[in-house]
């Protein structure tokens, strides 16, 4: 097959888009079929075989200057008018304008590719790429959880007028999701979520797992003593980067410990403030733009790792640690639970948001070297038995070849009704 796959932004190594693009891509061609991978900044890292089409944007959002205004000679065309300015006006514009400028990319290039692969984009253009080829849509969970989450989290009113504007784009989403022909979802925990918050049919949706890279392998070097890793955006309230300072901060009275945050915190954000508030900055360390090997080293490196997050749709880099054979300790929050099986074989569950239960599971982990072992070896079992890449690429290939078939007996989906059903081409029949 040919295969077009669609990513607004596939930042490398962290961030669940930019990640699954890669192995996917790679475990497709491996299996014979062609990729070409068409991108916003920032760009994915790709293996040979794996064709990389830029889509630019604007790139207002890039390090180390965010929101920044763009010299009138960047502006190309009214996308990026429009791009500029919907992020003027507090809102978040890359998933529509990227939408957009693929959708026209792909009009010119119908005729190449068998199938378009939409990861998490759901904006407007998506709809009119499915009018001149089959579509499929992979949706790692509905960001209506980040919306909740930011939101509980702030008590200015104005601040909270911008954080709903900034999340306006999930109205889209959500249209676009309900007028998807077929949707692939990592978890059982997002496919439920994905029904009730964005009205999708829940047998228009396929749960596909992730795999975990062959590169994530268990240690070789003795693990540091005391050192407690976290993977997760620092200032992003979902991801509970707060829960685990706090917890660490009441461990440090009494032990001799190191946290290493795998992540680049918002210069006076959040959490380098939360920090000086504790009294721990000499025992934080923050690690960022790592290659993939050296990310696999500082995993190994850890007695016990922790993943406090709020919700999580997925999980990855639960499953990365768990090849790693890192003990882990994580919130029963979202899909988590299902990455990491049983309570207390693969890793310690705790109540999201809970310091003082994440506080004494911590000590307990730290103060048990044999029981940190037995779950590491546990599991490293249930990667090597439960995520492979290579079998979620053969999958979703699968998944391909049955969009392909309905798309050309039925005709493209038009659209959606308001209750969220969808539309035909007049003339064409029903397929489930």
């Amino acid at each position: 097959m040919r295969i077009a796959m669609l990513s607004y932004r596939s930042k490398p190594h962290c961030g669940g888009q930019g990640i699954y693009i890669r192995h996917l891509s790679r475990e497709l061609t491996a299996l014979g079929h062609e990729v070409e991978v068409f991108s916003g900044q920032p760009y994915p890292e790709l293996d040979a075989g794996v064709r990389l089409t830029k889509v630019p944007s604007l790139d207002l959002y890039r390090e180390p200057d965010p929101f920044r205004v763009p010299r009138l000679r960047e502006f190309r065309d009214r996308v990026d008018v429009e791009e500029f300015a919907t992020m003027c006006a507090a809102g978040f514009p890359e998933p529509k304008t990227f939408s957009t400028r693929v959708a026209r990319l792909l009009a010119e290039r119908a005729e190449e590719f068998d199938i378009a692969h939409d990861n998490q984009v759901l904006g407007y253009g998506m709809l009119d790429i499915e009018r001149t080829m089959p579509l499929i849509t992979t949706l790692h969970h509905p960001i209506t959880f980040d919306r909740r989450i930011d939101l509980a989290q702030v008590r200015n009113p104005w601040r909270k007028l911008t954080l709903r504007r900034w999340y306006g784009f999930l109205r889209m989403q959500g249209r676009v999701a309900r007028s998807a022909r077929a949707l692939m979802t990592p978890s059982q925990t997002s496919k439920r979520d994905i029904a009730r918050d964005f009205g999708v049919d829940p047998e228009r949706m396929q749960v596909i797992l992730l795999g975990v890279d062959d590169g994530f392998v268990p240690p070789t070097a003795p693990r540091v003593p005391g050192r407690i890793l976290a993977m997760a955006s620092a200032d992003a309230p979902m991801k509970g980067i707060s829960t685990l300072l706090e917890a660490f901060a009441k461990l440090r009275t009494e032990r001799d410990l190191e946290l290493l945050l795998v992540t680049k915190p918002q210069p006076g954000g959040r959490t380098e403030k939360l920090i000086d508030k504790l009294s721990i900055g000499d025992a934080v360390r923050f690690v960022h733009g790592v290659s993939e090997a050296e990310l696999v080293e500082l995993m190994g490196s850890a007695e016990v790792a922790c993943v406090p997050s709020l919700y999580e749709g997925f999980s990855l880099p639960t499953a990365e640690l768990m090849a790693c054979a890192t003990p882990l300790i994580v919130s029963r929050a979202g899909a988590i639970p299902e990455v990491v099986g049983p309570d207390g074989l693969c890793a310690d569950l705790v109540t999201p948001g809970d310091v003082g239960e994440l506080t004494a599971s911590l000590a307990a982990l730290l103060d048990d070297p044999e029981r940190r072992e037995r779950m590491g070896l546990a599991g490293r079992r249930r990667v090597e038995e439960m995520f492979s890449w290579r079998a979620v690429a053969a999958t979703v290939a699968q998944s391909y070849e049955d969009v392909i078939e309905s798309w050309h007996s039925t005709g493209p989906m038009t659209g959606t009704g308001r209750k969220g059903r969808r539309t035909r081409k007049k003339g064409t029949s029903a397929h489930r």
